[in-house]
């Protein structure tokens, strides 16, 4: 479902958007879409906080691990028998 929202900008500001979207052969609401979808991806997924305790869980475990360049070359060799 979308919402709208309204977006107060002065006269200026709105031309100079106005004339940004037009060079990208856009609408103004089209750029604007974007332009907030590139902000939000910005964004941290989650605060310093939880990203912190989330490593402190991790290092609590032991996996198996191996030589980077023998990992990759198991990696690409289960890929080369995909057929799809």
């Amino acid at each position: 479902m979308s919402k709208r929202l309204q977006v107060l900008l002065e006269e200026a500001e709105f031309d100079q958007i106005r004339a940004i979207a037009r060079r990208h052969r856009m609408t103004v609401a089209e750029w604007v879409r974007q332009s907030l979808r590139h902000a939000r991806a910005q964004e941290p997924a989650a605060d310093s906080e939880t990203k912190r305790a989330a490593l402190e869980r991790s290092v609590e475990h032991c996996f198996p691990t191996g030589d980077i360049d023998q990992v990759l070359a198991e990696v690409e060799s289960g890929y080369a028998g995909r057929t799809t």
